[in-house]
Order: C-alpha cells, then sequence, then structure tokens
C-alpha cells in the first residue's frame, strides 16, 4: 500500500532524523570511548564510562529502533517496497544487524558503567572492554555512512521479487 503523501513524507522525515541522530549519537559514544580509553584521570575515565551508558540507553538504542522502525514504514509505503530493490534490502539487513550487534554492546557497556561507578581505578580486563567500545563505535559509524550512502546513491538492480511484480504491473496495464 503506497501512503498518501503527507504520510509518506512524514515516515521519512521521521526515519532521515533518526537516523542522523543514530550517526550523531554513535560519533558522541566513539568521542566518549576514546577520552575514556585514553584518560590518566580516573575521574573522567568514570565520567565518560557513565556518559557512554547513558548515551546508548537513552539516546543510541531508541533512535536504532526508530530508524529500523521508520525505514520499514518508509519502504513499504513508497513504491520502493521492501523487497524490491537489492538497494533497500541491503540497508534492512544491514540495519537489522547493527541494532542486533548493538544490543549485545550494551552488556560491556553496563559493565564498564558498574564498574565506573564502583571503582577508582580499571583493570586490564575493563581497558580491554573499552578498546572493544573505541572499535565497535568506530566500525557502527563505518557502517552508518555505508547505510547514508545506500540510500543517497540507490544503486541500480531489482530483486526478483521486483521483476515479478514489474511484469505484473506493466501486464495489468497493457490493453
Amino acid at each position: 500500500m503506497i501512503l498518501p503523501p503527507p504520510l509518506r513524507k512524514l515516515a521519512l522525515t521521521v526515519h532521515v532524523a533518526s537516523s542522523i541522530g543514530w550517526f550523531g549519537a554513535v560519533a558522541a559514544f566513539l568521542a566518549l570511548a576514546v577520552t575514556g580509553l585514553n584518560s590518566h584521570d580516573a575521574q573522567l575515565m568514570r565520567a565518560a564510562c557513565l556518559a557512554m551508558a547513558l548515551t546508548t540507553w537513552w539516546v543510541i538504542v531508541p533512535l536504532a529502533g526508530v530508524s529500523l522502525l521508520s525505514g520499514l514504514v518508509s519502504s513499504l509505503g513508497t513504491r520502493w517496497g521492501l523487497f524490491r530493490y537489492w538497494w533497500v534490502l541491503a540497508k534492512l539487513l544491514l540495519t537489522v544487524f547493527s541494532t542486533a550487534v548493538l544490543l549485545v554492546h550494551t552488556q560491556p557497556i553496563a559493565l564498564l558503567a558498574s564498574a565506573a561507578a564502583q571503582t577508582a581505578e580499571f583493570g586490564a580486563d575493563l581497558r580491554s572492554a573499552q578498546l572493544l567500545m573505541v572499535i565497535a563505535s568506530g566500525l557502527a559509524l563505518l557502517v552508518l555512512l555505508v547505510l547514508t550512502a545506500l540510500s543517497v546513491y540507490k544503486p541500480q538492480g531489482v530483486t526478483r521479487y521486483g521483476w515479478r511484480k514489474q511484469r505484473e504491473q506493466r501486464e495489468l496495464l497493457a490493453p
């Protein structure tokens, strides 16, 4: 079902805003992770880890969810469809994968925040978790950049389902 133009524009606006917000929140998270990893000030390191947890739960996770849901609504409510074009399907799979990886990484983030709230010094095991956060957030930014590029460039390529739908539409329009 194709959405009427006002709803289609609303869905697209929500999708673009949440996706941009997700990208920006991950960039802020990366800055906190790098600060926490490289700081020699225990108080700053602890503050960075606590801020990472807050940013994750109150900003990144909600924006990832809204981005995923609004992307589904936008694709289902437009001519692009969800399974007609490879770029839309790739965006869906990358977004689902990214959201799942994000949810898995909430555990080490919670571990860091808990340790930061309770101890003044981080041991080697927590330093490795901090390094993981830097690497993971850097990779997340790369994936989010790929998602953005797919949206902008919309590479050619129709799926088998898309070809079938196009053929069905041509047959309906043929006299």
